[in-house]
């Protein structure tokens, strides 16, 4: 019951308390790139989800089986080849490029699809679509699950890496159709000049990121509640 109560406070703090886009401001490109429309913000965001999902998974993978410090793989390799069994291999070095790799595969899967059975979808993201690739909200998860995979003592296991990745991905969708909400209404509103356009969409993500700071504690409320049920 622990190992729940875990993946509800990871789950709740990557979609609310820690959103990606509106506590540590990764994925901006998008989020502002986006969300003029409801419909075309919410397939964005479902749209990275996915693609957040697959790169954890298989970052989780790559990072556990083969880059983190004393990963078996190359560990055996190592030893295999007739290396100092004592030795330490580490190879996190190679971390970015084999995330990257990951995210532009898991892109390019997502393109294809959408483009062959969702055509007004794929011509309503236009160039932000392929962008997904350089979402450093996706980036950011993957480092997030390499930071957890450090210390030999707490590794994280996949169902934690997913929960992660599926909870950064709600809040992003979660934040991204909310702002395409309040834009759409601003769009009958007699904005200044001055703050037309970019202006005014950076003043209420500013809004919303003070705004989602108020969930700030609901997972400590929620993890003794949880503890109280199933004591």
């Amino acid at each position: 019951m622990d190992t729940f109560i875990i993946l509800v406070q990871i789950a709740i703090g990557a979609a609310l308390i820690n959103n990606f886009v509106l506590h540590y401001f990764v994925g901006i490109c998008p989020f502002l790139g986006v969300s003029r429309r409801i419909d075309t913000a919410f397939g964005m965001g479902c749209a990275v989800t996915f693609v957040i999902s697959i790169a954890a998974l298989l970052s989780w993978t790559f990072t556990y089986f083969i880059l983190r410090p004393d990963a078996p793989l190359p560990a055996w390799v190592w030893r295999t080849a007739g290396g100092d069994p004592g030795t330490t291999i580490d190879l996190s070095v190679l971390s970015y490029i084999m995330y990257i790799f990951v995210i532009a595969s898991s892109v390019q899967f997502v393109e294809m699809y959408v483009r062959k059975f969702f055509p007004p979808l794929y011509k309503s993201f236009g160039v932000f679509l392929p962008l997904i690739t350089t979402n450093c909200a996706i980036l950011f998860a993957c480092l997030e699950i390499m930071k957890h995979l450090q210390d030999p003592t707490k590794l994280w296991g996949l169902h934690e890496a997913l929960t992660l990745a599926v909870g950064g991905g709600v809040g992003f969708t979660i934040a991204i159709t909310l702002m395409a909400g309040i834009r759409e209404e601003l769009e009958m509103c007699d904005v200044p000049k001055p703050l037309a356009g970019a202006g005014i969409s950076l003043i209420t993500a500013g809004i919303l990121a003070m705004a989602f700071m108020g969930f700030t504690g609901v997972d400590k409320g929620i993890q003794r509640t949880l503890e109280v049920w199933f004591k």
